[in-house]
């Protein structure tokens, strides 16, 4: 079995869902999960973790996202995007400068109503059910942040956007909101994320690439381990004498490990988070000290 994380590139057409499962398919095991669902038609980063990795979904999923979007006003849909039903049609007249404005003004927080055609669940149900039986569901705005905002090139009605935004954005509501406060409507047209985390587009690979790599048996090439999502943690060993206490995933005395000197850290800071690798160097999870105890407990395993 596979453990880390693999860049997928989504194609349009695939769900997050078909990702996971074509991957199945491809690496010939079960466990399996994706970082954060990508609608059909958009394109880009899915990172997709394999599994003991696939205990860092939660943690993927929470990263920032980057992505670059197009639009066009004087039009709205059910869905937002242009696969949906039209709703309405309006005249554009907002000038550039306008559309400029309106475009920067949505820059830091803003509360988002989630729309109906997404996987949110509202009482145990996902509101895409609910808007394929034709019905609106009340659901809470959400505060979103969006952390960077750049217009890449307007030619009215149709707009380009790179926009770099909180867990949980949706950049379909984010053009709608425009076209919106613009008086006009607006629909989106094209979405590629472009980065999650620390994942990129430049570094992500298609479906078909992944099953080559499969056949010629490269396919560990293109795995990232676990521990490289915390490489900005301090790492400590475990002796070999003391296996057993990581094996039980007990609490280790700071007495008990072995501190690399390269990492600089020669004592433990209270709260202080490490990665911790058994004496062969195997990576076992994620560890915080706690001064009254002058030991370290386990805070994420990822032991199978």
């Amino acid at each position: 079995m596979y453990h880390g994380i693999i860049n997928v590139y989504k194609e349009a057409g695939f769900t997050s869902f078909d990702v996971v499962a074509k991957l199945r398919g491809i690496l010939k095991q079960k466990k399996i999960g994706h970082t954060g669902t990508l609608d059909p038609d958009a394109v880009g980063v899915l990172p997709v973790c394999l599994g003991c990795g696939t205990k860092l979904c939660d943690l993927l999923t929470d990263k920032e996202k980057e992505y670059e979007a197009a639009f066009r006003l004087g039009i709205t849909t059910d869905t937002q995007d242009v696969s949906g039903k039209v709703l309405a049609k309006k005249a554009v007249t907002a000038t550039e400068a306008e559309l400029t404005g309106v475009i920067y003004s949505f820059s830091g927080d803003y509360y988002q109503l989630p729309p109906m055609y997404s996987a949110i669940k509202i009482n145990g149900k996902r509101l895409y059910e609910s808007a394929r039986a034709g019905q609106e569901v009340e659901r809470p705005a959400r505060r979103v942040e969006i952390k960077g905002i750049d217009i890449l090139s307007l030619d009215l009605p149709e707009a380009r956007i790179r926009v770099r935004c909180s867990k949980g954005t949706y950049i379909r509501t984010l053009c709608h909101d425009i076209g919106e406060k613009l008086g006009c409507g607006a629909v989106m047209t094209y979405l590629k994320r472009i980065r999650s985390g620390d994942f990129t587009v430049e570094d992500a690979y298609t479906l078909d690439q992944l099953a080559g790599l499969a056949a010629e048996d490269r396919i560990q090439e293109v795995i990232r381990d676990i521990d490289t999502m915390f490489l900005h943690l301090p790492m400590i060993a475990v002796p070999e004498e003391q296996h057993s206490l990581l094996q039980n995933g007990n609490r280790i005395p700071v007495r008990r490990l072995i501190w690399p000197a390269q990492d600089g850290m020669a004592e433990a800071d209270a709260e202080a988070e490490v990665r911790v690798y058994s004496h062969d160097g195997q990576f076992y999870g994620i560890y915080r000290y706690e001064k009254a105890h002058k030991s370290f407990r386990p805070v994420k395993m990822f032991l199978c």
